[in-house]
């Protein structure tokens, strides 16, 4: 077996498509995110940048762009550039208002890990209620003559990421307004972020309220409220299909309630995997969750080859040099 070393140049763009093609074929036409750089270094900056006096009261505005008060370090910690620790102390000294609230969004992150840990891919079912699905709904087929809708989906194509506000205005519009699947839109919304983890998929259940039997409701109220200027310039502003609050949805019990409790957890069937302490590793795998010099088994390795795997292949593509930006690909 033999590795040609690989070294990223001041292209990313250029790297990523020459390097890692086979990972962006799936996705068709792609473009690197304008408001996001990858790496530690940048995932640092972004750290010491924010400051969350105000974030308590600002987190949700979406427009003017200046007013958002929300962190954007999301895609730094779903890809372990930054620990949810580093997140967590780095407020330790504001005020208590907005760091609790900033706190809260990183529980609601390892709250979502430890749900992916206790079940898994049914994090793709309904969890409590299944919300009706119509024949043939539009989902976010009126983007062309809803400005509010457009600007969403124009942001997270563009950046890889939109607020948090956003994200709920697109879930309950797809599944709550229009009827439909909510899987397709989650998948469709996931494909696009930067930032893409259960925790979106979570936070879409409590949007539409498969989870909690209480769906969000969208309508023009939040986008006045928000981003008004969206509203001055829609198309639809004379006649808004969301003028209203939508109707309340018929929640049907989930065919198979997924059960959260760990008591009904068998005690045969262990919440994480055994891990063989018998044998020396021979090479460290990391995920697109590990990305990060912190990752616990890198650091208890740094002297063993470092080998990125695609969960779905379960097999090792690239070999990383112990993050001295160095790659070896298999020949």
């Amino acid at each position: 077996m033999s590795f040609e070393i690989l070294s990223p140049s001041s292209n990313a763009e250029g790297w990523v498509r020459t390097h890692l093609g086979e990972f962006c074929e799936p996705f068709g036409d792609w473009t690197a995110s304008e408001r996001f750089r990858g790496g530690r270094t940048a995932a640092l900056s972004a750290l010491e940048s924010f400051n969350v006096r105000g974030y308590a009261s600002t987190r949700n505005e979406v427009l003017p762009i200046s007013a958002r008060g929300a962190s954007k370090l999301s895609p730094y910690i779903r890809h372990g550039l930054l620990t949810l620790g580093e997140a967590w102390e780095h407020v330790s000294t504001a005020p208590d208002h907005d760091r609790d609230k900033f706190r809260d969004e990183l529980l609601w992150q390892e709250y979502t890990r430890h749900m992916y840990a206790r079940i898994g891919a049914q994090l793709a079912d309904s969890l409590r209620y299944q919300p009706p699905e119509r024949t043939n709904a539009q989902g976010w087929g009126e983007r062309n003559t809803m400005a509010c809708l457009d600007f969403a989906l124009t942001e997270l194509e563009t950046d890889g990421w939109v607020p948090n506000q956003m994200r709920m205005w697109l879930a309950s519009h797809w599944t709550v307004r229009e009827g439909a699947q909510w899987q397709a839109g989650e998948r469709e919304m996931y494909r696009q972020l930067l930032d893409g983890s259960y925790a979106n998929r979570a936070g879409w259940q409590w949007t539409i309220g498969s989870a909690t039997g209480r769906p969000y409701g969208f309508s023009r109220w939040q986008v006045t409220k928000r981003a008004s200027a969206l509203c001055d310039e829609c198309p639809s502003r004379h006649s808004c299909p969301i003028e209203q609050w939508p109707d309340e949805p018929q929640l049907d019990d989930a065919t198979h309630r997924v059960d959260l409790r760990k008591g009904q957890h068998p005690p045969h069937e262990p919440l994480f995997p055994t891990i063989d302490t018998s044998r020396s590793p021979e090479a460290v795998w990391i995920t697109a969750e590990s990305l990060g010099d912190s990752d616990p088994a890198l650091t208890a390795h740094p002297d063993l080859p470092a080998l990125f795997i695609r969960p779905r292949w379960q097999r090792p593509l690239y070999v990383v040099s112990n993050g001295k930006n160095a790659a070896a690909r298999k020949s």
